[in-house]
């Protein structure tokens, strides 16, 4: 396979996980800070929330295992976990923190049961989906963080001014246009 045939297949991917709903615009912001200084920048994140997201499923399986289930505690790991994966643009899985979430608040722990277990088949299949995607863009080259198309920033009426993007703290850039 040629090159550019590697490039157009990297790109599909990549829309792919935005028209199947696993990413959202959060994973575009990341890549707006990825540049030649650091070209691995987005796939260092997305390690990075793998691994820290390992320690929080193992913590709410654990809680779920106590009886009774201890609904704030579930609710606090389950915060912390939805925002790592809004961090990364995990859109399925943040989709289904919201939904465990919900179950905490009803006091549904057999929802947070059956909630957890598709967000635990989500987060794997997304993980999947980006290891593989990581490895093509890598075996692909640059060209394609130069090819990314720019997002739409017209999420801030305010822009001219400056643009501050969501993203965690260690990672805040500010933009002035």
């Amino acid at each position: 396979m040629d090159r550019n045939q590697v490039h157009r297949q990297v790109a599909l991917m990549r829309q792919s996980f935005f028209d199947q709903g696993f990413l959202d615009e959060q994973f575009i912001q990341l890549e707006e800070l990825q540049d030649e200084a650091n070209p691995n920048f987005v796939e260092e994140v997305v390690t990075l929330y793998y691994r820290d997201s390992t320690r929080l499923i193992l913590n709410i399986e654990q809680a779920l295992e106590k009886s009774p289930l201890d609904f704030n505690k579930l609710d606090c790991h389950m915060h912390q976990f939805k925002g790592s994966s809004s961090s990364i643009g995990a859109k399925k899985v943040k989709s289904e923190c919201t939904q465990f979430r919900e179950y905490c608040k009803a006091g549904n722990g057999e929802g947070c049961m059956r909630t957890f277990q598709q967000l635990k088949k989500e987060y794997a299949i997304l993980k999947k989906k980006l290891e593989t995607y990581f490895q093509m863009a890598r075996q692909a080259g640059p060209k394609e963080i130069a090819c990314r198309p720019k997002p739409k920033l017209d999420i801030c009426p305010d822009l001219e001014k400056n643009y501050v993007g969501w993203i965690p703290s260690r990672f805040r850039y500010t933009f002035s246009f």
